[in-house]
């Protein structure tokens, strides 16, 4: 059980990419510049979380759905998928209502 919410989020950002290949809005229209605005969105929320785990604002919980390691003491691996997931998701919404 350990694995599931990693393996959503993998699931998720795979939707996200069908989609996106569907309607050709970011990674299948312009390959360079979405990696890089990904990039870029990725690092800042990084970065936000680095923060907060500094603050004490940010904690890793124990829960029987995700992995019982982390990159960085309170930073678990899933949380680089969930804010892949974010951006790629908000970017796809932004497009497709942009191309609207």
């Amino acid at each position: 059980m350990q694995w599931a919410y990693l393996v959503s989020l993998i699931v998720a950002i795979a939707c996200m990419g069908l989609i996106d290949r569907r309607y050709k809005l970011a990674l299948w229209r312009d390959r360079h510049r979405t990696i890089a605005t990904l990039a870029v969105a990725v690092g800042i929320f990084i970065v936000w979380d680095i923060l907060g785990i500094g603050l004490k604002i940010f904690f890793h919980g124990n829960s029987s759905y995700s992995l019982p390691f982390t990159i960085l003491p309170e930073f678990p691996i899933e949380e680089l998928f969930f804010l892949t997931l974010l951006c790629y998701t908000t970017l796809i919404i932004y497009l497709g209502a942009s191309k609207r």
